[in-house]
């Protein structure tokens, strides 16, 4: 490897098995959201819809006659000594709070149903003989997701389960559009925003955590891609043909050097690597395809998205050529000066 003056940018002649970079650990190889048991589905929030029922027997403080009971009262069929009180559907304000007559204003958010239930039962004792209280959930936002973007079925999903998991969410929404290696999801849960691949999320199940509620999902075609440069047969932005290829495919994929202008012992690959300190530096590979050993090496040197292939042309393979030719490349956004002799005691 060979620096290239005082700037960061590196060449490195690709000659052996050790100038191939150790494969990254893709962010996405590994799960990057904490797979929290969600809580139990009738978990209530701001925003759900409560249906309240009241059963009581005797002296009912929700009869007909009482102006505090605000909605329809039934007799229970078999029993007409018991009446039915179905109050209004209460909506959970941004509280947390739902209104019972005769009982106040309750805090329900946080709670599940049938502590919920308890929390009205003990609310009327003394006021009324041994009520009893069903509470159905009529409209679930709490315990829901949204799920957008290259889906069948976008839209609010209610997780019917705790045990749903982000592929599970995307078949529920009716499946995903397009092919798999150029979707990417996207989760937002709270203030954390992860992105992974799909075709990732296919492969390894540790990536397919737990949707939680609240969560919000997104499929968004964003295919990996390598841009062609320079003397070759087509200069192009190409797309992946599989979720991983090497050099010696994208090469193929772009033509091969052009025959007229191009020289198979001047391939470059330009790309973006980061350091043992973490900082994002420039690199520059050099191919040289005239020695068989190189194609051996191109075949297990992996491409990554966004990498750009250029092809250099006749004169471009001579020491040089090829730091004017990096030198035109970077400027002005880098300076990049003259290191003839450093490059030459690297080959």
């Amino acid at each position: 490897m060979a620096a290239i003056g005082p700037s960061p940018i590196q060449l490195v002649q690709v000659q052996s098995v050790t100038d191939i970079p150790v494969a990254e650990v893709a962010a996405s190889s590994k799960p990057q959201l904490a797979d929290i048991v969600p809580p139990p589905t009738d978990m209530i929030g701001s925003g759900d819809v409560l249906e309240v029922n009241i059963y009581e027997a005797g002296v009912t403080l929700f009869s007909s006659g009482n102006s505090g009971g605000s909605g329809a009262t039934e007799s229970l069929v078999g029993n007409p000594g018991v009446q039915v009180q179905k109050l209004p559907l209460s909506r959970v304000d941004d509280n947390g709070d739902i209104l019972i007559p005769y009982a106040g204003r309750l805090h329900v958010a946080g709670h599940t149903i049938m502590e919920i239930e308890a929390m009205v039962r003990a609310s009327l004792r003394g006021m009324s003989q041994n009520p009893q209280v069903l509470i159905r959930l009529n409209e679930a936002i709490t315990n829901s997701v949204i799920i957008g973007g290259e889906v069948t079925k976008p839209g609010r999903l209610v997780l019917q389960t705790n045990r749903e998991t982000l592929s599970d969410v995307i078949a529920l929404a009716g499946g995903y559009r397009g092919d798999a290696r150029e979707l990417k999801l996207r989760v937002v849960r709270g203030t954390q925003s992860v992105d992974l691949r799909l075709d990732d999320l296919v492969k390894n199940p540790a990536l397919d955590v737990h949707a939680y509620p609240g969560d919000r999902i997104s499929l968004i075609s964003d295919p990996y891609s390598f841009s062609v440069l320079g003397a070759s047969g087509r200069v192009e932005h190409v797309p992946f043909s599989r979720s991983a290829i090497t050099v010696a495919e994208a090469i193929a994929s772009a033509g091969g050097t052009n025959p007229g202008l191009g020289d198979p012992r001047a391939i470059f690959l330009f790309r973006y690597n980061r350091d043992a300190q973490g900082q994002v530096v420039p690199v520059v590979y050099h191919f040289n395809m005239m020695q068989a050993g190189t194609f051996f090496l191109a075949q297990r040197f992996g491409m990554r998205d966004q990498d750009v292939l250029y092809f250099g042309n006749a004169g471009a393979n001579q020491p040089s050529k090829l730091i004017q030719l990096i030198s035109q490349l970077f400027s002005p956004i880098l300076t990049v000066t003259s290191a003839v002799q450093t490059v030459q005691n690297s080959n």
